[in-house]
Order: structure tokens, then sequence, then C-alpha cells
């Protein structure tokens, strides 16, 4: 069965091509060209990631995306924006965003942006991502926090956590390599698989994401630790 994409802009001709490019590449995809529209799709339909624009005629494209996370819709989302400016990706990312890209891209390169992000986000493929991070068919402990990696799942006191797939892979990369300071070059080398350059802050978003879900007091953290300086270190609570 073919994957579903909405791919929501209000450039018709972004839209023609994106479309175009992706249905090529094999996947089924959906269309919207306004915020309000895109919201009530991804909603009640099931979306295996959406392609979201930044500037949208009154629902813009991050109303959306707090919308959806606030509701507890997961689904992957690649926002795209014309805007080169830091603010604006760093909201993005904030508010729930898995990805951005800058326009004028090339279409190849969407396509291939896209096959990576589904790649963490299906969990059919998670075996395959779990023996490249290193880990055996079995949970993941430290403190109070539970992986499964097998069920693409995290359990924190014994409750489901809803994450991201850039946030459970980066979790999962840090307990695999738990103990150790890794730096934030590093942690976005290996679990966005390309370089940012000078957009490691992207990093620290996705940690503070992850404080925000698996720490009781985010500003006295136990299990992420800041290396100042350096990067992040997960440890095991005293």
């Amino acid at each position: 069965m073919s994957q579903r994409l909405l791919i929501v802009d209000d450039e018709e001709s972004i839209v023609t091509l994106l479309q175009f490019n992706l249905e090529q590449s094999g996947y089924e995809v959906i269309t919207a060209m306004e915020g309000a529209t895109a919201l009530e799709l991804a909603t009640n339909q099931n979306f295996d990631l959406l392609i979201l624009d930044l500037m949208l005629p009154e629902l813009n494209g991050l109303d959306v995306c707090k919308s959806l996370r606030q509701n507890k819709v997961m689904t992957p989302i690649l926002m795209l924006t014309a805007k080169d400016d830091e603010f604006d990706k760093i909201l993005g990312l904030e508010l729930g965003a898995d990805d951005y890209m800058t326009k004028p891209f090339s279409p190849r390169e969407v396509v291939a942006r896209v096959r990576a992000i589904l790649r963490r986000a299906n969990p059919s493929i998670t075996e395959a991502m779990v023996g490249k991070s290193g880990f055996q068919d079995h949970v993941i402990k430290f403190g109070e926090v539970a992986i499964y990696p097998e069920n693409y799942e995290v359990l924190f006191k014994n409750q489901s956590l809803e994450l991201t797939p850039k946030e459970f892979e980066l979790l999962l990369y840090l307990a695999n390599h738990k103990g150790r300071v890794l730096t934030r070059d590093q942690l976005l080398n290996a679990v966005w698989n390309y370089e940012f350059v000078g957009d490691t802050r992207i990093v620290d978003v996705h940690i503070s994401h992850l404080r925000e879900k698996i720490e009781v007091n985010t500003k006295k953290p136990v299990y992420i630790k800041t290396i100042r300086g350096l990067g992040y270190k997960l440890e095991e609570p005293l």
C-alpha cells in the first residue's frame, strides 16, 4: 500500500511540482491550499507525512502544526518556508515539526527528505533502526523510562508517551550511548543523517521536548544532562 502524503501550500505551482515528483516516487498525494482545510484533513484522515508551508492564508502553517500536536496528532511534519530566518525555523520545531526546508528547493531534495523522515517514522522499519543503533530486541530501561524499540514505544512511569519520530530516535540514540558525552554535531549527524550547517539549535529544541516528557523538573534534569561547552549526556538517576 502506498504511503499517503498531504501537501499544503498556497502556491499552485509548488503544489503541482511536489505532487508530480512524489507521485512518480510511488506516494499517494492529497493536496490542500489553505491551513483550515489542511487541519481538517490531517485531523480526520490518516497520513504518513505532512508537507506544510509556513506562510498560508488565514490559518498559517505554525498554527496548523500547533493545533495538530495539541490534539495528539503526531503525524511527521516537514515544514516549508520561504524565509531564511532562524526564528521561523526554530519556532516551527518548537511547535512540533520534525524537519524543515527553505525555499527554493529541488524536487529531488524534497523526495530524499521525505524518504528519510518516513524511514524513521514507520514502525515497520524499527527493527532496521534498532540494528543501526546497536540494540538487541528487548526493553531499554533507565530510571522510570522504558523504551520498546520494536513497538516504537516509550513509557514514563508506566504511561505511554507521545513522541514525534525525531524525539523517539534521539532518545533511542542517547540511551544507546548512555553515560557518554555527545556533542550537538554528533547528535545532529546521527539522528538527522545530514548536516544543518550552523543549525545545531535543532538538537537543543528536541532535547527540550524530551525533557518536558521524561523529566519531573526540567530545570533540574536527572536523565538528560547538559555538559556545558560540549553537549549532552544521558545518565541513570542517582
